[in-house]
């Protein structure tokens, strides 16, 4: 007790407060998981101890985000809860509106709830346009009145509570601290505080995504909190989708995608593909995700320097995409792409980050008896990959940060050849087949090289050499350089495993990169800035696939519907996806770009012409891939071509964004 007293007063009343208001948030999150929760799909012990859990360090950023004030301003004499009945007034006002206001948040929560099943997020704002039919319609759907009288208790409590608690360390003698103990109290405190919100011992804080840890869903509602869910998802709210429009498109959009049984009424875009084994036992998938891995700064490609043998070996022995695109750069927006089929059309943050649209089905779910894992060198808080991993994939196996027995090297977690071993040593005990997918991130700044390198040795290559084959320094060429290193020490080591031989590796770039593409490349590569999106794409079995080269234009929309087929699944595919070994597609093959941006640049990749125009219809463009000036607009020589490929690229569009919301997975 002595030693409590010993601690100063305003902690001791921030420290009564933030318990007070735990204690009611805790009884709120229980009170909405016995109403709303169902007997008959119960969530599992496991996960519902989890999210309370969760749940409750939420709720203790949500309370510490209150106190802010208080833990800057009390401090300040004449400004502190106990200096006299005005300064004790205002903080008592100040804490009960707080609270009324959050208490309120959590009845508008459990109404919205109730109503939709699913806790509010910013899609309650267009109530608002309708505000006296919302209004009569709440009166009349909900006991109003009860809920509210609730709510004025709980207040009035907290109210009676909160001014007790001024009262009690207003008659408690100040602690004097002496000077010398303020120098490490002071950032102590702050520390504590500012590692409360931030929520867990992790390099990423505490996200909303941590929330969606169960393919339960009624699990991440417990875990969430309503009033930071909410803010969350305000910051997302202008993505909207336009039915009507959809149903404009949705002939041409149902016969590109091979529908069979179309719909405009439904918008039906489900495509059930039956099994087609193709091999004597179900092969294995490893997905290997490479980051920035811009097919132009490749051997196979052209570069003239030399920087990846191995991938380059490795190449000539697969069936290899030439023209492979990513929809866009940024690898958070590329992890959705390819695992949904859905490209990432979000301007101001990315889908990954948009709780929104984080449920999403996905062909994973297909592989069934497959083990399936994913690798990453970091943690999946970043870009809050994790919502869209762990609550969609089911039974997923997730490696992060934490899970590897190799050192964090930097901001990326451990080094790619690690995280290659790391993962052969997961793979190779595995007595089922397995979909694992392996990210990278070591192509990146700060372009880090380990110290247990496996053999690699870095190179000196004078700038102007680097200039003409695209590559801005030396350190990223050498970073480049070990990640193929990377690469062939993990094929080495696979190659001596069991699973090897059964194995289907693919292997494709999250996206390429920008800027000058050197010499050796494709002028309308760099004159469209389509280099920033074309990264190789092979898919490697040297016991199962003889090699070739394929020129048709692929999309990374595209991976899992053709791994799917190539592996002879049954699988229902409900987005932009489709097999390209499926020849019947092959006369409308297409790559769908955007470069995002306040009015976004959308684009369509053919084999003989890409259009681009501005996604509110200005600056459109048609380009001949071919032609010596690749920069030139032939619109004017070739008005059919550009008229079809601006349907196709609004269509592709306005459908994407209608399946972002369209495309939960199946209870």
């Amino acid at each position: 007790m002595a030693l409590l007293h010993s601690i100063p007063r305003l902690f001791r009343f921030m420290l009564a407060i933030t318990l007070l208001t735990l204690v009611i948030l805790f009884g709120m999150r229980l009170i909405f998981w016995l109403i709303f929760n169902n007997p008959a799909d119960p969530i599992p012990t496991d996960d519902l101890i989890y999210a309370f859990y969760l749940g409750t360090k939420f709720d203790l950023r949500l309370t510490l985000y209150v106190l802010i004030p208080v833990f800057f301003l009390g401090w300040i004499k004449w400004l502190s809860p106990f200096y006299n009945k005005l300064t004790h007034r205002f903080w008592l006002s100040y804490l009960v509106l707080a609270a009324s206001g959050v208490l309120m948040f959590y009845l508008l929560d459990f109404g919205h709830y109730a109503y939709l099943n699913k806790r509010v997020d910013a899609t309650v704002l267009r109530f608002l346009g309708n505000f006296s039919t919302s209004t009569e319609m709440v009166w009349q759907s909900y006991s109003v009145i009860p809920w509210s009288l609730l709510i004025i208790f709980l207040i009035s409590l907290d109210a009676f509570v909160v001014n007790r608690l001024i009262k009690y360390f207003s008659t408690q003698p100040a602690v004097e601290i002496k000077k010398r103990h303020k120098l490490w109290i002071a950032p102590l405190a702050f520390f504590i505080f500012i590692f409360a919100i931030f929520g867990k011992f992790s390099y990423y804080p505490l996200r909303w995504s941590d929330a969606f840890f169960s393919r339960h869903a009624y699990a991440s509602s417990v875990a969430s909190n309503p009033v930071l869910y909410f803010v969350n998802t305000i910051k997302n709210k202008n993505i909207i989708y336009d039915e009507n429009k959809t149903r404009q498109y949705y002939d041409l959009m149902s016969d590109y995608l091979g529908v069979s049984e179309p719909d405009k009424t439904t918008l039906n875009f489900k495509r059930h593909v039956a099994a087609k084994p193709a091999f004597n036992k179900p092969p294995n998938i490893v997905m290997v995700f490479v980051e920035s891995f811009a097919s132009y700064k490749t051997g196979a490609f052209g570069n003239k320097l030399n920087p990846t043998p191995h991938f380059d070996k490795l190449e000539r022995e697969s069936i290899s995409f030439r023209h492979f695109f990513t929809p866009h750069t940024g690898t958070a927006r590329s992890v959705f792409a390819a695992i949904t089929g859905i490209p990432d059309i979000e301007v101001n943050k990315t889908s990954t980050r948009n709780p929104l649209v984080v449920e999403q089905q996905t062909i994973i779910n297909n592989f069934k008896g497959y083990e399936k894992f994913y690798f990453i060198g970091g943690s999946a808080n970043w870009g809050n990959i994790r919502g869209v991993l762990q609550h969609n994939i089911k039974d997923l196996n997730l490696y992060e940060e934490g899970s590897y027995t190799k050192p964090r090297m930097d901001v990326w977690g451990i080094d790619d050849a690690s995280l290659f071993v790391e993962a052969n040593w997961v793979l190779r005990e595995q007595d089922k087949p397995f979909i694992a997918i392996i990210q990278t991130s070591g192509n990146h700044r700060p372009y880090h090289i380990p110290e247990e390198s496996y053999g690699f040795e870095r190179k000196d290559i004078d700038k102007e050499a680097l200039r003409k084959n695209g590559f801005i320094s030396l350190d990223e060429y050498n970073a480049f350089h070990f990640m193929d290193h990377s690469i062939g020490h993990f094929m080495k080591e696979a190659g001596k495993e069991a699973y090897f031989d059964n194995t289907i590796f693919v292997f494709y770039g999250d996206h390429g990169i920008g800027g000058y593409p050197g010499e050796h490349t494709a002028a309308y590569l760099n004159e469209t800035q389509l280099s920033a999106l074309q990264t190789p794409l092979l898919f490697y079995a040297p016991k199962l696939l003889k090699p070739k080269q394929v020129d048709k234009v692929a999309t990374e929309l595209d991976l899992l519907p053709t791994i799917a087929g190539l592996t002879g699944i049954d699988y229902v595919n409900t987005t932009l996806g489709r097999d390209l070994f499926d020849v019947s597609f092959d006369n409308k093959r297409y790559a769908f770009t955007i470069f995002h941006g306040r009015n976004s640049t959308l684009g369509l990749l053919g084999d003989n012409f890409y259009y681009s125009i501005m996604e509110d219809g200005s600056n459109a463009a048609l380009y001949d891939i071919h032609a010596k000036d690749s920069r030139q607009n032939v619109m004017q020589q070739h008005p059919e071509q550009a008229a079809k490929m601006h349907e196709l690229t609004f269509g592709i569009f306005e459908t994407t964004k209608y399946m972002l919301h369209h495309n939960k997975p199946p209870k």
